[in-house]
């Protein structure tokens, strides 16, 4: 069975993994936050992260690095506070459609409301989309890798075949991602309920092919 990538696998790691405490790039990290949610991404830059965190812009770019290292800082910091609970949620579930179906709902509900994520998709998707892509950085492989990582983990528990499961964990981080920064479709998906009838229809599916 194909590994994953080594980068991939480091990535995956630190989305669920909790990473060493250093309060100084907390408190970048909350400052950039607070700056991206309240003017966006095209209006801000390093020098007003680095004047709401009260350091210089140097301690910005030796701690951080630059505004795209910022953004993605950002995004994989929310996105690991964010996969726990998907896991709490999807974790009592008995069958990998079942958590398969409820952490697709949750993970659309939780990103259209996150006032970071779901906020700079509404207003700026444009620039959001590289931040969400394969070509451009962590997040996309970072999301990949941890959906595929828990579809392997519920195939060893239920004693299906061993598989590589990255193609449709790929296949269900594009589709989230393309319902995020185009909402406008032909499926109805307003509610829970209907978001959940969507997975199970055309989702779950995607299982048998991995």
């Amino acid at each position: 069975m194909p590994a994953l990538s080594t980068n991939e696998a480091l990535l995956a790691r630190a989305l669920t993994e909790i990473p060493p405490s250093d309060a100084l790039s907390e408190q970048i990290l909350d400052a950039a936050r607070e700056q991206f949610i309240t003017f966006g991404l095209r209006r801000s830059t390093v020098d007003d992260v680095a004047k709401r965190a009260r350091v210089s812009r140097v301690t910005v770019y030796r701690r951080i690095g630059n505004k795209d290292s910022l953004v993605s800082a950002c995004l994989l910091r929310e996105y690991r506070r964010f996969v726990v609970e998907v896991d709490d949620a999807v974790a009592a579930l008995p069958t990998i459609e079942d958590r398969l179906v409820e952490g697709f709902t949750a993970v659309l509900k939780h990103i259209r409301e996150h006032p970071l994520v779901g906020g700079l998709l509404r207003l700026e998707p444009e620039i959001m989309l590289p931040f969400l892509t394969l070509e451009s950085g962590p997040a996309f492989l970072a999301m990949r890798g941890y959906v595929a990582g828990r579809l392997r983990q519920v195939r060893r528990a239920e004693g299906r075949p061993e598989s590589d499961p990255t193609p449709v964990a790929e296949l269900m981080v594009r589709i989230t991602v393309s319902f995020l920064l185009n909402p406008v479709s032909c499926f109805e998906l307003d509610d829970d309920e209907q978001v959940r009838a969507f997975a199970r229809r055309y989702l779950v599916p995607l299982l048998a092919a991995g």
